[in-house]
Protein backbone atom coordinates (compact mmCIF):
# COMPACT_ATOMS: atom_id res chain seq x y z
CA UNK A 1 0.00 0.00 0.00
CA UNK A 2 1.69 3.00 -1.08
CA UNK A 3 1.41 6.25 1.66
CA UNK A 4 -1.17 8.18 -0.79
CA UNK A 5 -3.54 4.83 -0.35
CA UNK A 6 -3.12 5.13 3.22
CA UNK A 7 -3.68 8.81 3.65
CA UNK A 8 -7.02 8.28 1.76
CA UNK A 9 -8.23 6.47 4.51
CA UNK A 10 -9.80 6.73 7.85
CA UNK A 11 -10.75 4.65 11.00
CA UNK A 12 -14.55 3.23 10.64
CA UNK A 13 -15.64 4.98 14.01
CA UNK A 14 -15.01 8.44 12.11
CA UNK A 15 -16.94 7.78 9.37
CA UNK A 16 -19.56 6.22 11.90
CA UNK A 17 -19.34 9.30 13.91
CA UNK A 18 -20.02 11.89 11.12
CA UNK A 19 -23.24 9.41 9.58
CA UNK A 20 -25.16 9.31 12.54
CA UNK A 21 -24.05 11.55 13.87
CA UNK A 22 -22.80 10.12 17.18
CA UNK A 23 -20.00 10.23 19.54
CA UNK A 24 -16.96 8.35 18.31
CA UNK A 25 -17.12 5.96 21.20
CA UNK A 26 -20.57 5.52 20.23
CA UNK A 27 -19.82 4.56 16.98
CA UNK A 28 -17.02 1.85 18.36
CA UNK A 29 -20.07 0.30 20.52
CA UNK A 30 -21.92 0.26 17.32
CA UNK A 31 -19.61 -1.27 15.39
CA UNK A 32 -18.19 -3.69 18.20
CA UNK A 33 -21.77 -4.69 18.55
CA UNK A 34 -21.63 -5.94 14.96
CA UNK A 35 -24.27 -3.54 13.74
CA UNK A 36 -22.30 -1.85 10.57
CA UNK A 37 -21.08 -3.04 7.36
CA UNK A 38 -18.50 -1.75 5.04
CA UNK A 39 -19.40 -2.88 1.30
CA UNK A 40 -22.19 -5.25 2.52
CA UNK A 41 -19.91 -6.89 4.99
CA UNK A 42 -20.44 -6.91 8.46
CA UNK A 43 -17.12 -5.23 10.31
CA UNK A 44 -16.64 -5.33 14.33
CA UNK A 45 -13.18 -4.04 14.15
CA UNK A 46 -13.46 0.18 15.05
CA UNK A 47 -9.90 0.30 14.25
CA UNK A 48 -10.48 -0.56 10.77
CA UNK A 49 -9.78 1.83 7.93
CA UNK A 50 -11.94 2.58 5.06
CA UNK A 51 -12.01 4.94 1.82
CA UNK A 52 -14.01 7.76 1.50
CA UNK A 53 -15.80 5.30 -1.47
CA UNK A 54 -16.79 2.50 0.45
CA UNK A 55 -20.51 1.89 1.15
CA UNK A 56 -21.23 2.29 5.23
CA UNK A 57 -24.35 1.20 6.36
CA UNK A 58 -25.63 1.15 10.16
CA UNK A 59 -28.48 -1.25 10.52
CA UNK A 60 -31.29 -0.24 11.39
CA UNK A 61 -32.17 -2.00 14.65
CA UNK A 62 -28.95 -0.77 15.81
CA UNK A 63 -28.56 -0.59 19.64
CA UNK A 64 -26.13 0.95 22.39
CA UNK A 65 -27.04 -1.78 25.26
CA UNK A 66 -24.53 -3.40 26.82
CA UNK A 67 -23.07 -6.57 25.01
CA UNK A 68 -23.49 -9.43 27.51
CA UNK A 69 -21.11 -11.69 28.43
CA UNK A 70 -21.79 -15.29 27.08
CA UNK A 71 -21.23 -18.89 27.85
CA UNK A 72 -20.65 -21.61 24.92
CA UNK A 73 -21.46 -25.09 25.37
CA UNK A 74 -19.77 -27.41 23.10
CA UNK A 75 -19.89 -30.95 21.75
CA UNK A 76 -16.06 -31.51 21.70
CA UNK A 77 -15.33 -34.52 19.20
CA UNK A 78 -12.73 -37.08 20.69
CA UNK A 79 -8.74 -36.34 19.75
CA UNK A 80 -9.57 -32.43 19.67
CA UNK A 81 -7.59 -30.42 22.19
CA UNK A 82 -9.81 -28.20 23.96
CA UNK A 83 -7.64 -24.91 25.92
CA UNK A 84 -7.51 -21.30 26.10
CA UNK A 85 -4.97 -19.46 24.34
CA UNK A 86 -3.05 -16.52 25.55
CA UNK A 87 -5.70 -14.24 23.95
CA UNK A 88 -8.42 -15.65 25.64
CA UNK A 89 -9.61 -17.78 22.92
CA UNK A 90 -10.03 -21.62 22.29
CA UNK A 91 -7.50 -23.10 20.22
CA UNK A 92 -10.03 -25.26 18.73
CA UNK A 93 -10.86 -25.36 15.27
CA UNK A 94 -14.34 -26.93 15.69
CA UNK A 95 -15.69 -23.53 17.51
CA UNK A 96 -16.36 -20.82 15.06
CA UNK A 97 -19.70 -19.28 13.34
CA UNK A 98 -20.25 -22.33 10.72
CA UNK A 99 -19.55 -24.71 13.57
CA UNK A 100 -22.76 -23.31 15.49
CA UNK A 101 -25.84 -25.90 15.79
CA UNK A 102 -28.97 -24.44 13.83
CA UNK A 103 -31.23 -24.12 16.63
CA UNK A 104 -28.61 -21.53 18.12
CA UNK A 105 -28.81 -19.27 14.97
CA UNK A 106 -31.29 -17.11 16.48
CA UNK A 107 -28.82 -15.19 18.59
CA UNK A 108 -26.50 -12.79 16.96
CA UNK A 109 -23.12 -13.91 16.61
CA UNK A 110 -20.05 -11.68 17.17
CA UNK A 111 -16.37 -12.32 17.06
CA UNK A 112 -15.96 -10.99 20.60
CA UNK A 113 -18.07 -14.20 21.78
CA UNK A 114 -14.91 -15.93 21.11
CA UNK A 115 -12.50 -13.61 22.95
CA UNK A 116 -11.95 -13.28 26.77
CA UNK A 117 -13.38 -17.00 27.96
CA UNK A 118 -12.54 -19.20 30.80
CA UNK A 119 -12.65 -22.95 29.76
CA UNK A 120 -13.99 -24.09 33.47
CA UNK A 121 -14.06 -27.81 32.84
CA UNK A 122 -10.96 -29.06 31.10
CA UNK A 123 -11.66 -32.44 29.46
CA UNK A 124 -9.05 -35.30 27.67
CA UNK A 125 -8.17 -34.43 24.26
CA UNK A 126 -9.24 -38.42 24.06
CA UNK A 127 -12.46 -37.44 25.79
CA UNK A 128 -15.54 -36.59 23.89
CA UNK A 129 -18.63 -34.71 25.27
CA UNK A 130 -19.69 -31.38 27.12
CA UNK A 131 -16.61 -28.79 27.23
CA UNK A 132 -18.42 -25.40 28.94
CA UNK A 133 -16.67 -21.69 27.61
CA UNK A 134 -17.81 -18.84 29.58
CA UNK A 135 -17.19 -14.58 29.52
CA UNK A 136 -19.42 -14.76 32.73
CA UNK A 137 -17.74 -14.35 36.13
CA UNK A 138 -20.62 -16.05 37.72
CA UNK A 139 -20.63 -19.13 35.39
CA UNK A 140 -16.99 -19.11 36.71
CA UNK A 141 -17.29 -18.58 39.65
CA UNK A 142 -20.29 -21.66 39.68
CA UNK A 143 -18.22 -24.07 37.74
CA UNK A 144 -14.50 -23.60 38.82
CA UNK A 145 -14.02 -21.91 42.16
CA UNK A 146 -17.41 -24.74 43.38
CA UNK A 147 -16.24 -27.36 40.93
CA UNK A 148 -16.06 -29.87 44.43
CA UNK A 149 -20.24 -29.31 44.70
CA UNK A 150 -21.05 -29.75 40.74
CA UNK A 151 -21.62 -32.69 40.00
CA UNK A 152 -20.66 -34.37 36.24
CA UNK A 153 -22.36 -37.08 34.34
CA UNK A 154 -19.48 -39.38 32.61
CA UNK A 155 -20.57 -42.08 30.06
CA UNK A 156 -17.33 -44.69 30.03
CA UNK A 157 -16.61 -47.35 27.77
CA UNK A 158 -14.73 -50.28 29.24
CA UNK A 159 -12.94 -53.63 28.25
CA UNK A 160 -11.72 -56.45 30.22
CA UNK A 161 -13.45 -58.24 33.23
CA UNK A 162 -14.63 -55.93 36.31
CA UNK A 163 -13.01 -57.82 39.58
CA UNK A 164 -15.29 -59.04 42.39
CA UNK A 165 -17.45 -56.86 44.29
CA UNK A 166 -16.07 -54.57 41.79
CA UNK A 167 -18.74 -52.13 40.83
CA UNK A 168 -18.92 -51.46 44.80
CA UNK A 169 -15.72 -50.24 45.02
CA UNK A 170 -16.11 -47.90 42.24
CA UNK A 171 -19.52 -46.36 43.72
CA UNK A 172 -16.60 -46.18 47.74
CA UNK A 173 -13.61 -48.01 48.79
CA UNK A 174 -10.85 -46.77 45.58
CA UNK A 175 -7.96 -44.35 46.65
CA UNK A 176 -6.50 -42.32 44.28
CA UNK A 177 -3.13 -39.94 44.63
CA UNK A 178 -2.63 -41.58 48.29
CA UNK A 179 -6.25 -40.64 49.32
CA UNK A 180 -9.51 -42.13 49.44
CA UNK A 181 -12.48 -41.11 47.11
CA UNK A 182 -15.33 -39.92 48.55
CA UNK A 183 -18.93 -42.17 47.87
CA UNK A 184 -19.76 -41.26 43.95
CA UNK A 185 -22.46 -42.90 41.65
CA UNK A 186 -21.57 -46.04 39.60
CA UNK A 187 -23.81 -47.77 37.80
CA UNK A 188 -24.07 -50.34 34.55
CA UNK A 189 -25.81 -48.60 31.45
CA UNK A 190 -25.52 -51.72 29.27
CA UNK A 191 -22.23 -54.81 29.34
CA UNK A 192 -19.86 -52.23 28.27
CA UNK A 193 -20.48 -48.92 29.49
CA UNK A 194 -20.14 -47.36 32.67
CA UNK A 195 -22.45 -44.43 33.96
CA UNK A 196 -20.42 -42.37 36.57
CA UNK A 197 -21.72 -38.95 38.48
CA UNK A 198 -19.35 -37.29 40.51
CA UNK A 199 -18.55 -34.32 41.96
CA UNK A 200 -14.62 -32.32 41.76
CA UNK A 201 -13.41 -35.54 39.79
CA UNK A 202 -9.64 -34.96 38.71
CA UNK A 203 -7.31 -36.15 35.64
CA UNK A 204 -6.81 -39.56 35.48
CA UNK A 205 -9.19 -40.35 38.41
CA UNK A 206 -12.00 -42.34 36.26
CA UNK A 207 -9.06 -44.12 34.55
CA UNK A 208 -7.49 -44.99 37.39
CA UNK A 209 -10.86 -46.27 39.07
CA UNK A 210 -11.38 -48.66 36.10
CA UNK A 211 -8.40 -49.97 36.14
CA UNK A 212 -8.26 -50.76 40.13
CA UNK A 213 -11.02 -53.01 39.11
CA UNK A 214 -9.48 -55.06 36.26
CA UNK A 215 -11.25 -52.67 33.43
CA UNK A 216 -9.40 -50.71 30.54
CA UNK A 217 -11.10 -47.06 29.55
CA UNK A 218 -11.74 -47.87 25.53
CA UNK A 219 -13.68 -43.92 25.30
CA UNK A 220 -15.03 -41.38 27.76
CA UNK A 221 -17.68 -38.90 26.62
CA UNK A 222 -19.22 -36.46 29.69
CA UNK A 223 -22.93 -35.75 29.02
CA UNK A 224 -24.45 -33.13 31.75
CA UNK A 225 -22.51 -30.51 34.07
CA UNK A 226 -24.62 -29.74 36.93
CA UNK A 227 -28.01 -29.28 35.52
CA UNK A 228 -27.17 -28.81 31.81
CA UNK A 229 -26.77 -31.68 29.64
CA UNK A 230 -25.45 -32.04 26.39
CA UNK A 231 -28.48 -33.53 25.24
CA UNK A 232 -28.83 -33.84 21.38
CA UNK A 233 -26.09 -31.13 20.49
CA UNK A 234 -24.36 -32.56 17.48
CA UNK A 235 -20.74 -33.81 17.92
CA UNK A 236 -18.54 -30.70 16.78
CA UNK A 237 -20.91 -28.19 17.17
CA UNK A 238 -21.94 -25.65 19.94
CA UNK A 239 -24.68 -23.24 21.07
CA UNK A 240 -24.54 -20.31 23.33
CA UNK A 241 -26.15 -21.29 27.11
CA UNK A 242 -29.82 -19.17 27.06
CA UNK A 243 -31.05 -16.77 30.11
CA UNK A 244 -33.22 -19.56 31.60
CA UNK A 245 -30.79 -22.16 32.31
CA UNK A 246 -28.92 -22.45 35.51
CA UNK A 247 -25.55 -24.97 36.07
Amino acid sequence: MTDSTKDSTVRLAKRVSEMLPCSRREAEQYIEGGWVSVDGVVVEEAGARVSEEQAIAVAKDATLLEILPVTILLHKPAGFNADIGKDGAPALSCLSLESRTATCRQQRFLKRHLGGLTLTNPLATTASGLVVFTQDFRVARKLVDEAARVEQEIIVEVAGNIVENGLALLNHGLPFNGKPLPPIKVSWQNETRLRFALKGVLPGQIEHMCKMVGLGVVAMKRIRIGRIAMSSLPVGEWRYLQEFERF
